[in-house]
C-alpha cells in the first residue's frame, strides 16, 4: 500500500469507525494482503489498527472520484474530519504525475495540496506548507499570474517545484506513518473491505 493509490491515515480510530465515516457498504472482513490487493482494483480496504493508526486505501474509489477538485475535496475531508477528528490523506500516481496530500486536525482541514501533471494544474492549494514540504521544496507553488509570459527557465523552475511520488512518501513518513514501511505480519487482525455508496 502506497504507490499508485490513495489512502487515509487516521490516528486513534478503529477500523469500524473509519469504515462508518466513509459510509462503506457491502462490507466483508479481509486480511491485510487480500484487502490491499482488492482495493488496488476497486473498493476500499480499511485495515485494523497498526502502530496507533488505521489506514484505508483504494486506488479508484477512496475519494469517490473527486480527483483533487478544490471545493469537493475540501468538503469531503471536512466531513470525514467531523466524524474522525484528525486524519491525513495521500494520493499518488506516477503515470499521470498526480500527487496530493492533506491534513485534518480537530475536524478542520488545515492543509491540502494537489498537483495534476496531466493537465499541468494545481487544482488544490489550501493552508500553509508544513515544515517537511518546505524542506523538500514542494507544495508552495500553484498556477501563478503572469505565467503566460514565463521564460523556459522560469517554467523549468516551476516544474522543479512540483512533487513526485517520493515526495508524497516522505511527507507521509514525516507526518506519522508510511504504509510501505509497516512490518510484515502487521496488522494481525482482519480489516474491512467495502464500497462507498453508489459504487457497489
Amino acid at each position: 500500500m502506497g504507490y499508485k493509490t490513495s489512502w487515509l491515515a487516521v490516528p486513534g480510530a478503529g477500523s469500524r469507525a473509519v469504515a462508518d465515516a466513509l459510509g462503506l457498504v457491502g462490507r466483508v472482513p479481509m486480511d491485510w494482503d487480500s484487502g490491499t490487493e482488492a482495493a488496488y482494483k476497486r473498493g476500499v480496504f480499511v485495515a485494523s489498527p497498526v502502530e496507533g493508526w488505521t489506514l484505508a486505501h483504494g486506488r479508484i474509489h477512496l475519494d469517490n472520484g473527486r480527483d483533487g477538485d478544490g471545493p469537493a475535496m475540501l468538503d469531503w475531508l471536512g466531513a470525514l474530519g467531523r466524524r474522525l477528528g484528525d486524519l491525513q490523506y495521500f494520493s499518488t500516481d506516477r503515470i499521470g504525475e498526480y500527487h496530493a496530500w492533506a491534513r485534518v486536525e480537530a475536524g478542520r482541514v488545515v492543509r491540502a495540496y494537489c498537483y495534476n501533471g496531466c493537465t499541468g494544474d494545481v487544482p488544490l492549494r489550501f493552508g500553509e506548507p508544513t515544515e517537511i514540504e518546505r524542506r523538500l521544496g514542494v507544495g508552495e507553488r500553484g498556477l501563478e499570474e503572469g505565467r503566460q509570459n514565463w521564460s523556459d527557465e522560469e517554467w523549468d523552475d516551476w516544474h522543479a517545484a512540483m512533487p513526485n511520488e517520493q515526495h508524497v512518501m516522505a511527507i507521509a513518513r514525516n507526518w506519522g506513518i508510511l504504509p510501505l514501511e509497516i512490518p510484515d505480519g502487521a496488522p494481525v487482525d482482519d480489516g474491512i473491505y467495502g464500497f462507498p455508496p453508489g459504487v457497489e
